[in-house]
């Protein structure tokens, strides 16, 4: 952003430029969403007109304060100056409730004494200070984006700590000085009522299966992670008819599936509009597929007011039929274990066979859910050359390498409960590494690996001597992921050099310990 003391002849653009990239994120914003991050007029009486309702404020904090240097350089005054720091929430008048939380910081020098009295005074909204003193002034936007809620803001909004907010800073300007420096929040959820939806959907990592020897009569079982990024962003309106775009043929295909799956199940006439916005790169271990057939799903849901448990939609739209790894993703996020499907004569499976054969069961039942660690980071590398296991070849090589050595379904057991399990509950990343290293060398994830190429063992290598705690291969790959706790910078250069110029993608992301986020348009 350019000096905020300089004015940007293209501010326009880079704030459209601004909105674009925050709905690539979560999808689209409402009008009146994009009206309040970008306006430079009263936002006081937008809240009126918008909610119907008197706008007042309760004052949360005023104080005079020295201006920090960020803070200076805004407002064009010295490092240490007086300033007026002032928090606020703006609230309806007639419930309460809080819609958008301000600070502000103004110059002490540069209020003349009745403006001053007034601004220091508790609960009087800044435009109406403008207004009753008749002060001529323009509104300078400087930023807008968005950032997690936190404890605090969400005590503040009634809403979860990683729920999102809309934020924005602006500078109130006055005789060619800056009077005002106001940063706003409010939260995502708000001021997005409509006829539609936006499902936002994390992508998933899928560690290992665990049992595809049967021994026990069960088979299956999984353990794996839900990521922030990439991320499936679709939304929906009501139509006369189905209608789906902005994906490959075939993820739009997949979307319109589980769409009619909902309507007919639901002996629903009517249609829908579904747009995809974003999707992890497809037949990549990233679990796209079942992502975008829920989020489909729930879409269609959400617009015709049915209420469905996850687990029926995944059996609805035929996902979940081997791991419960992307339906517990899409459900709750986190890192997430499944107990797998009973196995044997008129059992669940009377076969080892992928999701994509395993058409009408439900997903397996989730064993253990747990919060994955915020300092944990994770480094996604997705070679672009190497194969791509779905279909008839995935099916064939199940009939073909199952059953896996009883073994080494024993010693996956053992990692991942005295390992995998505590490492992450305590937070103690050598031990939880020790364990997802292992079980990368056992029973069904080393079939899937030794699928792949000699250079996937060597990124893999790589990975592990330039510092990774743990690495592996989600599902057939041929994503490739690692976990640090310290700059996964460095990673990202040992894979480039392994790979020697053969293209990929490197994804910096981190675990998302919610499920899919759901809103109006």
């Amino acid at each position: 952003m350019q000096s905020p003391g300089k004015p940007d002849g293209d501010a326009g653009d880079r704030f459209s430029s601004s909105l674009r990239s925050i709905e690539e994120d979560v999808g689209p914003l409402s009008p009146v969403q994009k009206i309040l991050i970008t306006t430079d007029g009263s936002v006081t009486r937008l809240l009126e007109a918008f909610t119907g309702s008197g706008i007042g404020i309760v004052t949360l904090h005023q104080q005079t304060v020295e201006s920090s240097p960020p803070e200076s350089a805004v407002l064009d005054v010295n490092p240490g100056e007086a300033v007026n720091h002032r928090i606020v929430e703006i609230r309806r008048t007639d419930t309460g409730a809080v819609l958008l939380h301000a600070t502000s910081f103004t110059p002490l020098s540069r209020l003349e004494p009745e403006w001053r009295q007034d601004l220091v005074r508790a609960d009087v909204p800044i435009g109406k200070i403008l207004a009753g003193h008749k002060i001529e002034a323009r509104r300078e936007l400087l930023d807008v984006g968005l950032e997690p809620a936190g404890v605090k803001m969400a005590g503040i909004f009634g809403i979860d700590p990683g729920d999102l907010l809309l934020k924005r800073e602006y500078r109130i300007i006055h005789r060619g000085l800056p009077l005002i420096d106001i940063h706003e929040k409010f939260p995502l959820q708000s001021f997005s009522r409509g006829a539609g939806v936006v499902i936002r959907a994390p992508s998933r990592l899928h560690f290992g299966l665990i049992d595809l020897h049967g021994g026990l009569s069960r088979v299956d079982g999984g353990i794996g992670l839900a990521l922030s990024h990439p991320a499936t962003i679709l939304s929906a309106r009501l139509a006369p008819e189905l209608h789906v775009e902005g994906g490959t043929p075939e993820m739009n295909r997949r979307a319109a599936e589980a769409a009619l799956s909902i309507l007919a199940r639901q002996g629903i006439s009517g249609g829908a509009f579904l747009t995809l916005h974003a999707s992890p790169p497809e037949h990549v271990g990233l679990g796209a597929g079942t992502a975008l057939g829920l989020s489909a799903a729930r879409a269609v849901c959400e617009l015709y007011r049915i209420e469905l448990p996850v687990r029926d939609l995944a059996r609805a739209v035929g996902r979940g039929g081997t791991s419960g790894v992307g339906t517990g993703a899409f459900e709750f996020g986190g890192f997430l274990l499944d107990g797998g499907h009973s196995f044997g004569k008129s059992a669940d499976k009377e076969s080892f066979l992928p999701s994509a054969a395993s058409k009408g069961l439900s997903p397996p039942p989730l064993i253990a859910r747990h919060a994955f660690p915020e300092e944990w980071k994770i480094l996604l590398v997705i070679p672009h050359g190497l194969l791509r296991v779905y279909g008839e070849e995935e099916r064939d090589l199940f009939a073909r390498a199952c059953p896996v050595p009883e073994g080494e379904v024993g010693e996956t057991c053992r990692e991942v409960i005295m390992r995998v399990l505590p490492g992450l509950v305590d937070h103690d990343l050598d031990l939880f590494s020790a364990g997802v290293n292992r079980i990368q060398h056992l029973g069904f994830k080393e079939v899937e690996r030794s699928h792949q190429p000699p250079l996937l063992g060597d990124l893999l290598r790589s990975l592990r001597s330039a510092g990774a705690a743990c690495t592996g291969m989600s599902s057939f790959g041929p994503t490739v992921f690692c976990i640090t706790d310290s700059s996964p910078e460095a990673l990202e250069r040992a894979a480039r050099e392994t790979l020697q110029g053969m293209p990929a993608s490197f994804i910096h992301t981190s675990a998302a310990n919610k499920g899919a986020l759901i809103r109006t348009l």
